[in-house]
């Protein structure tokens, strides 16, 4: 069956960041035969002097087929709990995709623009049946987790962090290429026009596809007559 897990908050301004910290979780539950990780995706909060963030502000989500749900979420938990840096306020998230309600999907769109509270997190959550835990100092970051989750399953929001075999990916490949060893689902200019199968797309070092329409989507440009994903400055842009 497929999960979403909802991760925020497990760093301090001297570790490495959440989406680090997530795709060592991705790897302990494949280590442990737990698992199968689908992608991790990075969503981008509202930034406010109301609300504690170490550097930015985003949280993510990891996306995982299992039939052991329960060991799941308790491999997750034990993994946070050791591995989350000296204060920080990790949350923890965990919904089975077909029953993730349309108020967790506000929740998230709703977090990208307000200021939302703890109390308002574990009420949604609970509402939808979702798992939901504070593991380290406040707790705060529930609100980020259950709005990752809410934010991945919609659609349209975020880049992917990581997918099978697609940071091993750098240089010129067939866009078919691309699609079966990056699971990218989709290849197409800012102006959706798809590219051919065999069309070679220059991936450079920073491949990034940003989830639209539910899918994997790798946005490329075309310069003196060849073809190159979007800069990192554009895709950051399009994913925020």
């Amino acid at each position: 069956m497929h999960y979403l897990l909802g991760i925020d908050d497990t760093d301090n301004l001297e570790s490495r960041g959440t989406g680090h910290r997530v795709r060592q979780l991705a790897d302990w539950l494949v280590e442990n035969h737990l698992a199968e990780p689908q992608g991790i995706t990075r969503h981008q909060l509202l930034v406010d002097p109301g609300i504690p963030y170490t550097s930015h502000n985003s949280s993510a989500c990891l996306s995982v087929e299992t039939e052991n749900v329960d060991d799941v979420w308790e491999a997750a938990r034990e993994f946070l709990l050791r591995e989350s840096a000296v204060g920080s306020d990790a949350g923890l998230c965990l919904a089975e995709w077909d029953s993730i309600s349309d108020e967790v999907l506000d929740f998230g769109r709703r977090a990208k623009l307000e200021v939302l509270t703890m109390s308002a997190a574990e009420q949604t959550a609970s509402r939808s049946a979702i798992r939901c835990e504070g593991l380290t100092g406040t707790h705060g970051g529930i609100i980020g987790a259950l709005s990752a989750i809410g934010l991945h399953r919609a659609g349209n929001d975020g880049r992917y962090l990581w997918l099978p075999g697609l940071r091993e990916l750098t240089g010129k490949y067939h866009v078919n290429e691309i699609c079966v060893k990056g699971h990218v689902d989709r290849i197409c200019t800012v102006e959706h026009v798809d590219l051919s199968a065999e069309t070679i797309v220059d991936v450079g070092e920073w491949i990034r596809p940003v989830l639209r329409d539910g899918k994997a989507t790798l946005f490329v440009e075309e310069k003196n007559h060849e073809w190159y994903i979007i800069s990192k400055d554009r895709i950051k842009n399009l994913s925020n």
